[in-house]
């Protein structure tokens, strides 16, 4: 369970996205990289803090940006205002970056999207294999509770993963990497689903 984490943050807001939650019922429940209704702050709004056009992704906080690096200490300051020493994670959290821009693994920065997204899924996907092995050592109840749970998390993290990448699509104008599972939902449905309806 340490690496759940990682695998929530893989499969909804990698790579330094934040703030993309849906906002149906004031839940945050689910994905909403779409959320601004009219009328509403725009910092309370998804777009805000992503940033996704045709140019690219990400909230420029350096100080071209908005300034916010300023509020770390040296050496931190410094390293995430270099887009050479920032570290990944926190890549979009700190730069906008083009759809195009090369990561250190020479994958396209929305290759790598792509890429992490579907990696969280897969992770997701191998926590139930893992539970399930512990069957046997587990008393039925809660074994058959914490197998429900895995179950609902590999559903949503396919709907995060879906809803994200085919909406950022939109601005990327480029396609899901062949070797990646297609998207099993499709935008317009996520983009008026309230998720929390799935956990009744």
């Amino acid at each position: 369970m340490l690496e759940s984490h990682e695998a929530a943050v893989n499969y909804s807001m990698p790579l330094g996205l934040h703030h993309i939650f849906a906002g149906l019922n004031n839940t945050h429940y689910g994905p909403g990289p779409w959320f601004g209704p009219k009328g509403i702050r725009s910092d309370w709004t998804a777009a805000y803090y992503h940033k996704a056009d045709a140019s690219g992704i990400g909230f420029d906080r350096t100080e071209k940006g908005s300034g916010a690096v300023n509020q770390y200490h040296e050496p931190l300051k410094s390293q995430f205002e270099n887009i050479e020493t920032c570290p990944e994670i926190y890549l979009l959290w700190f730069h906008h970056l083009p759809w195009d821009y090369k990561m250190k693994n020479e994958r396209i920065l929305w290759d790598e999207l792509c890429y992490t997204y579907d990696k969280g899924v897969k992770e997701v996907r191998e926590f139930q294999k893992i539970w399930d092995k512990a069957q046997p050592y587990i008393d039925e109840q809660r074994f058959f509770e914490v197998q429900s749970k895995l179950r609902r998390q590999s559903r949503d993290a396919q709907i995060w993963k879906d809803g994200c990448l085919l909406y950022f699509q939109q601005f990327s104008k480029r396609p899901i990497p062949f070797d990646i599972e297609r998207p099993v939902y499709n935008l317009d449905y996520l983009s008026k689903t309230d998720l929390t309806d799935y956990l009744k």
